[in-house]
């Protein structure tokens, strides 16, 4: 099954402040933890006049074992978790074209339908993430490549906002270069 990822219109001023706020709620709750259960374990299985350094360690760990349950099964389910949510399956959509880019611009220059959507949806997905995160250079460095893909969106009379990205289709350019190299 593939998964489907949509673009979605996020103001960056109000991405960033609940992102931070977000981060700094995680951050809190895992210094908490990881001191509580330090202290605990060391109190509990510590030496007075010992080197306390594993039992600490141990609480740390503990720590961050429960922080990432607590995360995972009651944070990513919060509502106001849904910046960082989609800023992270973004990156992992980007990151999964990255990850094929070789494929993907050798389907583009065959004008690979697939391959020129998979490219259009990263430049798109990479603009809105440097706009996200305030960065301003990197939505510049990207402008004469998407003028080139641009170029060939409207050679080949196909729609430009491709806001919508299927896992699938990574896997249809690779088998397709794969063919083609054959």
């Amino acid at each position: 099954m593939s998964d489907i990822f949509e673009l979605e219109a996020r103001d960056p001023e109000i991405y960033r402040k609940e992102t931070r706020k977000n981060t700094l709620i995680l951050m809190a709750i895992f210094i908490v933890l990881a001191m509580s259960l330090a202290t605990l374990s060391v109190s509990f299985f510590g030496h007075p006049d010992g080197n306390n350094f594993k039992w600490n360690a141990a609480g740390v760990l503990a720590g961050f074992i429960l922080t990432t349950i607590i995360f995972k099964q009651i944070l990513l389910r919060q509502p106001w978790m849904s910046s960082s949510l989609y800023g992270w399956k973004l990156k992992r959509c980007l990151m999964s074209i990255t990850n094929s880019m070789h494929h993907v611009e050798t389907g583009v220059e065959q004008n690979d339908i697939t391959a020129i959507k998979l490219l259009r949806f990263y430049h798109l997905g990479l603009m809105q993430m440097h706009q996200l995160e305030g960065n301003d250079g990197g939505v510049s460095e990207l402008q004469k490549p998407i003028q080139k893909l641009l170029l060939k969106i409207e050679a080949l009379e196909l729609e430009p906002q491709q806001t919508r990205f299927d896992s699938a289709w990574i896997d249809s350019v690779k088998q397709s270069a794969k063919q083609k190299s054959v």
